[in-house]
């Protein structure tokens, strides 16, 4: 949806799970869908010839691996279904193979997606690895670390874009000299107002029916982010941190995956279906397909956040390049 709203036209997408291609296709109806793994995907001998002069390439490889919350270090290179449905893939493994899929097609400009995590600690070689895979395929590439919030979106979500341009095309665009090499240059500064979650807010969602978690939320206190500051303090346990506070007056915190990761601050409620789409930047009509908005908008990068990275690609390098 984001590289629509920038006025792109999107024409394929690649999928693992039957139930997301299901939904992508009800809502976009691309002219090439393949519903299979990367790895097969990126072997094919009978792609359209379309897919061979794309102007971007976008990918968001798997990436609960790398995540904080998740178990990151204990799960890297080990077999896993990313969720029940799918194949059993090494999901830390899946970068590099949309890295061999951009060596074959050669877009003009390569763009993935991944959580924070991969910035920190033991991760920064994957970092490195990345570099090099792009690097060997003929793009340049750099990453950058954004905010939704401060984008256009109701919603703190801080993500990593690695964005790449072919070797090739470097001498279009504007560049910055480095000591050894010419690098093409991209500014990726946002500075949109943010915006509090009291200006999207409908009331509207599921109460807190856990006993548990209803007597951290009636034990909260001012300042308290998320669940697990009652538990510690009324009782000594830890846990309940992935349960987190929405404030009126203040901008959501990221959406996970799941119904009970955010609870309003004010009242026992979970978020809404429209609180979700409004915090994610979906629009209210979407079709989920069956399933919770919350997983989907929780798995996806909102879209306002797209459109405006999407945006800057067109503005400082399409619009320019003559081949």
């Amino acid at each position: 949806m984001g590289y629509k709203l920038a006025g792109f036209d999107v024409i394929g997408c690649n999928e693992i799970d039957h139930r997301m291609m299901f939904t992508y296709c009800k809502n976009h109806n691309p002219r090439f869908p393949f519903l299979e793994p990367i790895q097969t995907f990126k072997d094919k001998q009978d792609l359209p010839p379309e897919l061979f002069n794309l102007d971007i390439l976008d990918g968001s490889p798997p990436c609960s691996t790398f995540s904080m919350a998740g178990s990151r270090e204990e799960a890297w290179g080990k077999m896993k279904k990313f969720r029940e449905g799918q194949a059993e893939q090494v999901l830390d493994t899946l970068f590099f193979d949309f890295i061999q899929l951009a060596k074959r097609l050669q877009p003009k400009v390569v763009v993935a997606e991944n959580v924070k995590g991969l910035l920190l600690g033991s991760a920064k070689e994957y970092m490195t690895n990345i570099y090099r895979g792009f690097d060997d395929a003929g793009y340049y590439m750099n990453h950058y670390l954004l905010d939704a919030q401060m984008m256009g979106v109701p919603q703190r979500r801080q993500r990593v874009f690695f964005v790449c341009l072919r070797k090739d095309l470097v001498g279009f665009v504007p560049c910055e000299q480095t000591l050894f090499e010419t690098l093409p240059r991209l500014n990726m500064n946002f500075n949109e107002a943010v915006i509090p979650f009291k200006d999207v807010a409908d009331g509207m969602g599921d109460g807190v029916d856990s006993p548990k978690m209803r007597k951290c939320w009636e034990l909260r206190m001012d300042g308290d982010s998320d669940l697990s500051n009652a538990n510690e303090r009324e009782f000594g346990k830890s846990g309940m941190f992935n349960n987190q506070y929405v404030y009126p007056d203040k901008v959501s915190p990221t959406l996970a995956a799941r119904k009970d990761c955010l609870i309003r601050f004010d009242i026992p409620k979970y978020l809404s279906a429209s609180e979700v789409c409004c915090i994610s930047s979906f629009p209210q009509d979407y079709n989920f397909g069956g399933q919770i908005p919350h997983y989907i908008c929780g798995m996806s990068v909102p879209p306002v956040m797209m459109a405006q990275v999407a945006s800057r690609i067109y503005d400082q390098w399409l619009s320019k390049i003559r081949k």
